[in-house]
């Protein structure tokens, strides 16, 4: 008989927002500049991913008892051939040819009768290389233990041994060499789990709130704040939803230029980033003819991981949602990046992403048609849907070939039509945007404008820096003293 395991509340809230025209699927890429040995690429995936997470073989069923959520059981027909396939690029095999097939995969559901993952090599690229274009479903999994996941199918050395059977101590060793590579997690967002916990206690348990009377003042001012944020602004990125989306992601920005840039203006990284996509997205809406006032402000939920650095690789999710609202009504670059350090400031002095992970189990544990009318009401609420993830700060390899960029983007949860991801990778940062093509149809133009905002607050930097440095004044022959003998 198979084995069964009922899926978290969380996980559950994940799967049921599922819907054709917002598939809760994360879709990204690895590329890679030679061809990858598809033989070896499935031994690392069985080895490696298949064989040390049950989950990735089983299968999610709906219960046919009343009061009973879905659950995992063994898929009895598991083929690694159904999970890792190989594409050919129609001609021309060009990068527009290449996102066009990224966009069909992206807006194509996973078959639900089999584990809700595939891998596929995509060959035939003008000028060589290939491309591994992965979809994994998020009932499986947030982001950052995907990712974990994902990096111990990776090498550290370009020499490492065709994968076979390892033991679990091997099998740890390898990854935590991998995890070695990445930006520790900051104490903050490590801390907060056992405050989510808190936080589902006070939903849950009216009789836990006098225990907990500071924390639950601040929670529930928070979650005050949220339901009653009037609906969000107006703009071309809001509406109705079809089932085509289409994806885009900008050229390697150099995270050394995004560090001198935030130490000229003394905010954090992901200031810098923010506020640049902000910036991209107000010049897309000026090139589609968009008023664009002063005041104009969209709101992004933006998630933040809850979980410790040691349980990155454990399955599930563990990650809460802020509201972040980006200021695309200032052209200027130095004040719109202020602006979004002193709200990413107020965010993180609040217990905001606990109350987002906290209504996303609550979710788990109500009938569809009330989890519907919370989707309903995150999409009123927002925009778009921004994340940010660290990854390694050294190249890696894939089945014995360097990896040369990895891309992700993120489901658009709350009937979004509109996501923009941030992943850095060996001294790089890519964004990736996805949109509906019904929308915003070329993502590209928002990538594009996304780089430009990048190349003027950077240039900004670099004429502030200049300002800011006096030469010392020459010293002419008659002011020098004279010598005496």
């Amino acid at each position: 008989m198979a084995r069964k395991k009922p899926l978290s509340n969380i996980d559950a809230a994940w799967l049921h927002m599922d819907d054709p025209t917002n598939l809760m699927m994360i879709t990204g890429f690895f590329e890679f500049s030679e061809e990858l040995d598809y033989e070896r690429l499935k031994a690392t995936a069985e080895f490696r991913m298949v064989r040390r997470w049950r989950r990735f073989r089983q299968r999610v069923r709906e219960s046919r008892l009343p009061l009973r959520g879905p659950y995992w059981e063994d898929d009895p027909y598991f083929d690694i051939d159904n999970h890792v396939m190989r594409l050919a690029l129609p001609s021309p095999g060009d990068d527009a040819t290449l996102k066009e097939v990224i966009s069909t995969l992206a807006s194509r559901p996973l078959d639900r009768s089999k584990p809700l993952w595939e891998f596929h090599l995509v060959e035939n690229l003008l000028g060589g290389g290939s491309f591994l274009v992965v979809r994994l479903h998020h009932a499986i999994a947030d982001g950052i233990a995907l990712m974990s996941v994902l990096m111990t199918l990776c090498d550290v050395n370009p020499d490492a041994p065709w994968p076979k059977p390892e033991s679990e101590k091997a099998h740890r060793r390898r990854g935590r060499r991998v995890r070695s590579l990445f930006h520790p997690a900051a104490s903050f967002f490590a801390a907060t789990r056992t405050m989510a916990d808190e936080g589902m206690s006070m939903i849950t348990k009216p009789g836990h709130l006098a225990k907990r009377a500071s924390q639950a003042r601040a929670f529930t001012e928070r979650l005050l704040r949220l339901a009653l944020l009037p609906p969000d602004a107006k703009t071309i990125f809001k509406g109705p939803l079809g089932r085509k989306k289409v994806v885009a992601w900008t050229t390697d920005l150099s995270l050394d230029d995004v560090k001198r840039i935030k130490t000229a203006f003394g905010v954090t990284v992901n200031d810098v980033l923010m506020a640049v996509i902000a910036g991209g997205l107000r010049r897309y809406l000026l090139a589609r003819g968009e008023s664009v006032p002063r005041n104009l402000n969209i709101r992004a939920m933006v998630p933040v991981n809850l979980r410790p650095l040691e349980e990155a690789a454990k399955l599930g999710n563990y990650f809460g949602l802020v509201v972040l609202s980006l200021p695309l009504g200032i052209e200027n670059p130095l004040d719109r990046v202020m602006e979004v350090k002193r709200r990413m400031d107020d965010l993180k002095n609040s217990p905001e992403a606990v109350v987002g992970y906290t209504l996303l189990k609550a979710m788990g544990m109500t009938p569809s048609e009330i989890e519907n009318l919370a989707v309903q009401f995150f999409a009123m609420k927002s925009t778009l849907v921004l994340t940010n993830v660290p990854g390694p700060r050294e190249k890696l390899y894939f089945a014995g070939s360097p990896i040369e960029r990895i891309m992700f983007w993120v489901p658009q949860s709350g009937r979004l039509g509109l996501g923009v991801s941030i992943f850095s990778y060996a001294g790089s940062v890519s964004v990736g945007v996805m949109t509906d093509h019904g929308l915003a149809p070329d993502p590209e133009s928002i990538s594009a404008y996304i780089e430009e905002d990048f190349a003027e607050m950077l240039q900004l930097t670099e004429t502030i820096a200049k300002q800011a440095y006096q030469p010392p004044e020459e010293v002419t022959p008659s002011a020098q003293p004279s010598s005496s003998l």
